[in-house]
């Protein structure tokens, strides 16, 4: 009776942490993961340590709830069974490959639970698949190592692309490469087992060559990419209509025919935005090219393209709110599992954003709910949650089929309270002032500056 009393007042206080330990049950189960672990390594072998240990001691550290690894280690130390030593030769030995598997299989997961919830966006594109490609050089991490040491420039240690589906929030996948200095592009042939009949990319033009836009064609996607001006060859182009105006410049559309090396031809449509005001690199017009057909107005194509900063904003919340860069994990295959299982925990908090809008229909959840809100919700919350209500007394949501489990998550989100979580934005920026006052000053007091100003007034 007790521990009933208990969970439910968790349930009525944070139903966020509750939500979101439910779905790390759910997708980070330990089975499964050890599982994947067997079946993904080439090199490593289970001996005493668990790769679902490790995952979810790394999981604590990337949700700050625990603020290093070794802080995470010592919490659960008798649970961990090895040395502290044992643990970090683990995280400096997983193959990448491992880490992306990871992100992959938790995507998966809560795919279908968002898919039963009905709790997708709308979707951007009706009848094709919209997803979001980027790069992400992970940032230099502390000097830790022997040969970092004398080293003054930032030791990078990796560089991912991540594929992000907007219309769920999730991190479909993940590319992991160890050489911090690795070119994005030298990536991209590793993506094609992500790249679907009817898929339409999204990417900036540093991913804009004309090999990539041909082998999306010949795979039946499409793509809407900006034109980077010095890596594509075409051989004519037709003239550029006007098509009218949106809210921050003029459209425009002509068609290309693009050549490949091999002689081949594809014909794309080049919608350009001539710019009501300059960018901050001075540009006044952006180019972007497409091969969906003229049924999608350049209008679509235009918003398309602005939906990529969903993806900026994915990377924003997972170094501010989450912590994806660990800088004390020097080694490249350490820091890149940091960057995956905060991958898969953002995954989480997308799912947790989709039972909101299953629960709550007639609210705007993504124009109300403040993501940091939700993650200082889950850092102040979780370790009492996990004190009070231990691991196993939540067996009841591994037991539950995946309908209840999902009749269970929206049965949970209907008692968030909005007030806790609600974004407060600000107003627009005003032009800053040119400091000049006091430059000859090492400082100023404040409070005599405060007494001038009210003597005037």
């Amino acid at each position: 009776m007790l521990l009933k009393s208990v969970y439910e007042r968790f349930v009525a206080e944070s139903p966020i942490s509750v939500m979101v330990h439910g779905l790390l049950c759910r997708a980070l189960c330990p089975d499964p993961l050890d599982r994947l672990f067997e079946a993904t390594a080439e090199r490593q072998y289970t001996k005493e340590l668990l790769f679902s240990t490790t995952v979810d001691v790394m999981a604590s550290v990337v949700c700050r709830i625990r603020p290093s690894v070794h802080a995470a280690f010592q919490a659960k130390k008798e649970e961990i069974g090895v040395t502290v030593r044992a643990l970090y030769d683990k995280l400096q030995c997983l193959e990448p490959g491992i880490s992306s598997t990871l992100v992959h299989h938790t995507a998966d997961e809560l795919r279908a639970i968002i898919a039963q919830l009905k709790g997708a966006r709308p979707p951007l594109l009706p009848g094709y698949t919209v997803k979001i490609l980027d790069g992400n050089h992970l940032a230099s991490t502390e000097r830790r190592l022997k040969v970092l040491r004398d080293v003054a420039a930032g030791p990078l240690p990796g560089q991912t692309l991540v594929v992000l589906e907007p219309e769920t929030g999730l991190a479909a996948a993940v590319i992991c490469s160890e050489d911090g200095h690795a070119q994005e592009r030298a990536l991209l042939g590793q993506i094609w087992s992500e790249v679907e009949k009817r898929d339409v990319w999204i990417a900036d033009r540093n991913f804009c060559t004309t090999g990539f836009l041909f082998a999306l064609a010949s795979r039946g996607a499409f793509f809407v990419i900006r034109q980077h001006k010095q890596s594509l060859h075409w051989t004519r182009q037709s003239r550029r209509r006007r098509l009218g105006r949106t809210n921050t410049g003029v459209l425009y559309e002509q068609r290309l025919w693009l050549e490949n090396e091999d002689g081949s031809t594809l014909v794309v449509r080049r919608v350009t935005l001539k710019l009501d005001r300059p960018t901050r690199d001075g540009e006044t017009e952006i180019h972007l090219l497409t091969n969906l057909p003229a049924t999608v107005a350049a209008k679509r194509v235009a918003l398309l393209y602005q939906g990529r900063w969903s993806v900026e904003h994915l990377f924003q919340n997972l170094t501010t709110l989450l912590k994806c860069e660990v800088d004390t994990l020097a080694y490249p295959k350490a820091a890149l599992f940091g960057f995956c299982v905060a991958l898969a925990a953002s995954n989480v908090l997308a799912t947790v954003k989709a039972a909101l809008r299953a629960a709550h229909p007639k609210v705007a959840v993504d124009d109300v709910v403040s993501d940091y809100y939700m993650a200082d919700e889950l850092a102040g919350t979780y370790r009492g949650l996990l004190i009070a209500l231990p691991g196993a007394d939540w067996e009841f949501l591994t037991e539950m089929t995946q309908n209840q489990f999902v009749l269970w998550l929206r049965g949970v989100a209907k008692g968030v309270r909005w007030e806790r979580l609600r974004k407060h934005p600000r107003g627009p920026k005003k032009p800053g002032l040119k400091r000049t006052r006091f430059a000859r000053h090492p400082h100023v007091a404040t409070a005599r500056l405060l007494e001038q100003g009210n003597r005037k007034e």
